[in-house]
């Protein structure tokens, strides 16, 4: 592996050279070439939630959780328990977001969306107030769907009557699809890749991972990685963070919390201590999608439980984020280019998410979880 700097790896043969190519609006079906061709080895892989046990005092050295090879995932759990998954994920989900640069710095808010009172005042803005509708259906085709709001920023609680400063939406299954692949857990857990176009006709991935509180399930914290796709070069653009709070039924965003919303800005708040986080790990727990082959053309799998794994992680990439989340990206010695993202739920339990993709362009994606 040679690293250029904390957020961007130069590799030898650039797996994602398929992705560069131009597209049509929707994003690539599993049978397309040359993303996937049938009876070749590149195949998408969704992995697991897992488990584990105390860390140990000594930490290891640059190297993050090991991805193994499953058994093959039978047919009739592709979209199993998907009502239940539907009924944890779907309803309004009003919070905050922030942005972080690929070094885990806060980013403010443009200036020209930004209250006078905060600028006569001096405050600095690094926070929006965030509306996350999400409807997954429950009907025979798995389809899922949801709209991110972004607000105006607002004083007091003038919140109850915000303006909209932008939506972007996001489809899994169906003829609207725009995600490369999906994989969900009963309790309202994902993983979602998505394909966008970056600024100045730049190729990204957007890799999100929503990861649902063990003590609470209307409390979830969703990270975007935005992955920059150059010849020859994988690049962390930037990161997305939302903690959100379930605040009733899907309603499409038509109804604000506004001064009900639990959330507050968290831009500014202490980063995780990467002490607690490196080490040896013992994993008690995992769920998976295994090989899902290019002729299933649905981005939408299950992730069903699979053996557990230990594994260990090491400083070197690792970028510490508020909230006790951290993320990597970085490639391995056999070529697998590995986004990683990680919470310390409390001291002794610990989730994991990671995505990654083979040096001959396959992909697959992996959400684990870790409790000691």
């Amino acid at each position: 592996m040679v690293l250029l700097c904390s957020n961007k790896t130069l590799i030898a043969s650039n797996p994602f050279s398929s992705y560069l190519q131009p597209k049509p609006r929707f994003l690539i079906p599993f049978s397309s070439s040359p993303l996937c061709s049938c009876g070749s080895p590149n195949f998408l892989k969704v992995l697991t939630l897992s488990a584990s046990s105390l860390p140990s005092a000594s930490a290891t050295s640059a190297q993050s959780l090991h991805l193994q090879h499953d058994e093959p995932t039978p047919a009739s759990l592709i979209c199993a328990d998907w009502g239940d998954f539907a009924a944890r994920v779907s309803g309004e989900w009003d919070g905050c977001g922030a942005e972080f640069s690929a070094e885990g710095k806060p980013v403010e808010l443009p200036e020209s969306v930004v209250p006078g009172a905060f600028r006569e005042w001096d405050v600095q803005v690094f926070d929006w107030q965030t509306q996350c509708p999400t409807l997954a259906s429950e009907t025979r085709e798995p389809l899922f769907f949801y709209k991110l709001i972004k607000l105006l920023p607002t004083v007091g609680c003038e919140a109850d009557a915000a303006t909209r400063h932008s939506v972007s939406e996001r489809v899994a299954g169906g003829s609207e699809n725009n995600v490369l692949a999906f994989g969900y857990h009963p309790n309202g857990r994902y993983i979602c890749v998505g394909l966008v176009n970056g600024f100045e006709g730049k190729r990204t991935l957007e890799l999100e991972h929503c990861f649902v509180s063990p003590k609470n399930r209307e409390e979830r914290l969703r990270v975007i990685q935005v992955v920059r796709l150059e010849e020859g070069l994988v690049s962390l653009e930037k990161i997305w963070v939302f903690s959100e709070h379930w605040y009733g039924p899907f309603r499409n965003g038509e109804q604000l919390g506004g001064c009900a919303i639990k959330e507050t800005g968290f831009a500014l708040a202490k980063a995780v201590e990467v002490s607690e986080i490196l080490g040896e790990w013992k994993g008690s727990e995992r769920f998976a999608v295994t090989e899902l082959e290019c002729e299933q053309k649905d981005p939408i799998h299950q992730l069903v439980k699979v053996r557990s794994q230990n594994s260990s992680r090491g400083q070197q990439c690792l970028i510490a984020l508020p909230k006790g989340l951290w993320c990597s990206l970085e490639v391995k010695e056999d070529g697998e280019t590995c986004a990683e993202v990680g919470w310390l739920v409390d001291c002794g339990n610990a989730l994991t998410s990671r995505c990654a993709f083979h040096k001959n362009g396959g992909l697959k994606a992996s959400f684990e979880l870790f409790f000691y």
